[in-house]
């Protein structure tokens, strides 16, 4: 593993997540929980996939475990995809 993919690093990239989350609803209740974490700034649902996908923004370096920790603590999955092409 790398800096890239166990972290998510600050900036406009961000990292996508898959979830198995499908209502709008369960969406939401991920984002408010996400956006209680130190240095999460932003998170960002894309409800038009299938399985959907949020994009989590952060102020600092944040640990992805971190991140499928919160969300599993409400029921749900968080499953990083692929690190940003340069």
């Amino acid at each position: 593993m790398s800096i890239l993919t166990d972290n998510i690093i600050p900036g406009n990239h961000g990292k996508i997540f898959g979830t198995n989350a499908i209502k709008y609803l369960d969406l939401l209740e991920i984002k408010a929980c996400l956006l209680k974490l130190d240095g999460v700034k932003d998170v960002l649902l894309n409800t038009n996939l299938f399985p959907r996908e949020f994009t989590v923004h952060t102020s600092k370096m944040i640990p992805v475990s971190a991140i499928e920790y919160q969300v599993r603590s409400v029921g749900f999955h968080a499953i990083p995809k692929e690190v940003f092409e340069l």
